[in-house]
């Protein structure tokens, strides 16, 4: 390297750590949000040149010369050789849920400081390392799923446990996906009308790539003059009352529709629908966030939240919970992510024409959703913190504005009516779950740089059907990893099930998975108190706990490739994720404080449903208590699960590593690129 090369990234390292520096050294004074930006992007480039590199070419080194799966069982339905960036954009799709989106939103009330800080060394250092490890695992072993590949590396009766487990927590996920992406789109004409019809652009899209008779660039075009009008004309629906009542639906009506769709995602070959309309997507997201940072730089406005709240001590207005673990479990996608591994292991590596592909897609793609989880924090916290607070807490106007005053950050009923009315809404008042909230700040900033007297409206109803889109390419592409992962399970019970190239197999299979998450889905939409909205709190432990799973796996494959003196690159990050699964489960679980335990919040609800003169109200708090005790079993099944997981790598490493345990990695046969390219 050059001098002026060198000079060049010393001075983008010491910009990047002044940044943070100002960002973690702020007492009270005005900040700008900039320095967020600055910081992410420094990030970003630094570890995506350096650190990826020398995963790549040191630790697990990359073969080009090797040929991936999607070449030598290239079936035309779930291994299929594809452009890389098609494959980016569907692997980006698919790992960016919600997770990005709102849980930096829910973990502002902390402050800006600390999700930031986990945004931005989790990413760097932990999620970019989980993916990219997962991934190359994976192509190296002919696709096979993070359940397999634990079954075979680490141990028959550790991978008996990871099989039920992750399916177990995938079909949660899933459920909890799919209900947001249901509370966002019911009664949204514009909202629906755009997710229809990026249905048919991408069946034109993949056709027309399947052909071989048109070109990226063409099919491209296409496809981003189509979303482009897809997105555009929906705000016209409400013009042609006739037609807009195609488009606006209930949400039990969403949920069947959306349970559909994922079938026809899981059953249908890859080429066709899932990765055409994750491609496109990707355009929306990434020209999104993209748009968001021009317009941060434009209005450079100024961080209304301080860089620590009050609520860091557990005494969360928006949930309970101390800044450590819960901020890390709040802000999963973005930082490390569990159901990212899933993805790695499920579709991604089924399409992949080079290994050199998995630095680009598997890294890149990490760090690319954190420079989206930075941008929601920033829109979280370029409000006032007592609208914040206002939009996501719940209960009766006059007592939230009571208790959030109280709090020490004013607001008032009359602005928030205000704020509602500007926004095209009857209330802003206890919109939880961080969407709308993101919504609103992505709409405040958009807005400055409008003159347009209803671009504020405008602009927060985009963002919430942008939000409904972001997370909806999850659904396919989770659907079909699910589908793998059940097929894996029931091989084990009758060879046949298992069998990904049949397609009796396959449509039982998915049959099957969608019907285990739309159950949970239309409970939680038809009985708003039971159902998956009582699993939503084990989201993140859930999601985290894959994680620990997928290091296990990481670190085991390194001690096998005699990469022992390497192994901190997944230790570190294993650790780290067991300290905060394990602590924050346990606090859930049997915290006194009846808002954050579940056993505590059960038995405070008994109680006040007994001494209540409203019996049917009372009926539900007993009700509600049953269901924080399920809550409370759940989670201590899956910690259990993965303790005896950890347990049981624990146990094969010591093995290993004394030699008194055969090393065998368990790796495909090497097949020469130049083979199967003949």
């Amino acid at each position: 390297m050059s001098l002026w090369k060198r000079l060049l990234w010393i001075a983008v390292s010491l910009l990047g750590l002044g940044s943070v520096a100002i960002l973690a050294m702020s007492r009270g004074e005005q900040i700008n949000a900039l320095w967020i930006i600055i910081a992410g992007l420094c990030a970003f480039v630094i570890s995506y040149r350096f650190y990826s590199k020398w995963l790549a070419t040191k630790v697990i080194v990359l073969d080009d010369e090797r040929a991936t799966p999607a070449l030598v069982q290239n079936d035309g339905k779930d291994f299929v050789p594809t452009n890389r960036w098609m494959v980016f954009g569907h692997h980006f799709a698919a790992i960016a849920g919600p997770g990005p989106l709102v849980g930096p939103v829910l973990a502002a009330q902390f402050g800006f400081l600390p999700g930031t800080l986990w945004i931005l060394i989790g990413a760097t250092l932990g999620g970019g390392v989980h993916d990219m490890i997962v991934l190359f695992a994976s192509v190296r072993r002919r696709g096979k799923t993070l359940g397999q590949m634990v079954k075979e590396e680490i141990g028959p009766s550790v991978g008996a446990l990871a099989l039920v487990s992750v399916l177990a927590i995938m079909i949660i996920l899933m459920a909890v996906l799919a209900l947001v992406v249901v509370q966002a789109l019911a009664k949204s004409p514009w909202g629906v009308f755009t997710m229809a019809m990026t249905i048919p652009i991408a069946l034109v899209m993949g056709a027309g790539l399947r052909s071989g008779k048109v070109s990226v660039g063409w099919i491209t075009a296409f496809g981003v003059i189509g979303l482009f009008f897809a997105v555009w004309g929906g705000q016209f629906l409400s013009h042609f009352p006739e037609l807009e009542a195609w488009f606006r639906h209930s949400d039990k009506w969403l949920a069947w529709a959306i349970m559909i769709y994922g079938l026809a995602a899981s059953i249908l070959p890859v080429w066709m629908l899932l990765t055409p309309r994750d491609y496109l997507s990707t355009f929306l997201k990434l020209g999104t966030v993209a748009a968001l940072a021009v317009a941060v730089i434009l209005i450079h406005p100024v961080l209304q939240m301080p860089a620590l709240t009050k609520f860091i001590d557990g005494s969360g207005l928006v949930f309970a919970g101390p800044v450590f673990p819960f901020v890390c479990i709040t802000i999963a996608c973005g930082a490390v992510s569990g159901f990212h591994s899933l993805i790695a292991s499920g579709t991604t590596p089924k399409m992949l024409e080079r290994e050199s592909r998995i630095r680009d897609i598997g890294y890149g793609a990490m760090v690319t959703e954190m420079m989206v989880a930075l941008m929601a924090m920033i829109a979280a916290c370029v409000l006032q913190p007592g609208e914040y607070f206002a939009i996501n807490v719940k209960g009766a106007p006059a007592e939230v504005v009571a208790n959030v005053s109280a709090a020490g950050f004013p607001v008032s009923e009359a602005q928030m009516t205000d704020l509602a009315h500007n926004l095209g809404e009857q209330t802003m008042f206890g919109r939880a779950g961080g969407a709308p909230t993101f919504a609103v700040g992505m709409a405040h900033m958009f807005a400055r740089v409008s003159t347009s007297p209803t671009a504020l409206s405008l602009w927060y109803h985009f963002a919430i059907m942008f939000e409904a889109l972001f997370i909806l390419t999850t659904i396919d592409a989770g659907t079909r990893v699910g589908r793998f992962l059940l097929q894996d399970l029931l091989g084990n019970l009758w060879r046949p099930l298992g069998d990904t190239r049949s397609w009796p197999s396959n449509f039982v299979s998915s049959v099957l998975l969608v019907a285990a998450w739309g159950w949970f889905l239309y409970q939680g939409v038809v009985d708003p108190l039971g159902g998956i909205n009582t699993l939503w709190p084990l989201f993140g432990l859930a999601n985290q706990l894959l994680s620990v799973i997928a290091l296990c796996l990481g670190t085991t494959l390194l001690i096998k490739m005699g990469k022992l003196r390497y192994v901190w690159i997944t230790i570190g990050p294993l650790l780290f994720m067991c300290a905060v699964t394990f602590s924050a489960g346990y606090m859930k679980i049997f915290s006194p404080d009846p808002k954050l335990g579940f056993l505590s919040g059960a038995r405070s609800l008994v109680e006040n449903g007994v001494g209540i003169a409203n019996a049917s109200k009372g009926a539900d708090f007993v009700r509600q208590a049953a269901v924080w005790r399920f809550d409370a079993i759940v989670a201590a099944f899956f910690l259990l699960l993965v303790l005896l997981i950890v347990i049981g790598s624990a146990v094969q490493w010591c093995r290993l590593i004394i030699g008194s345990k055969r090393i065998e990695l368990h790796e495909s046969e090497f097949v020469p690129l130049a083979e199967v390219a003949r």
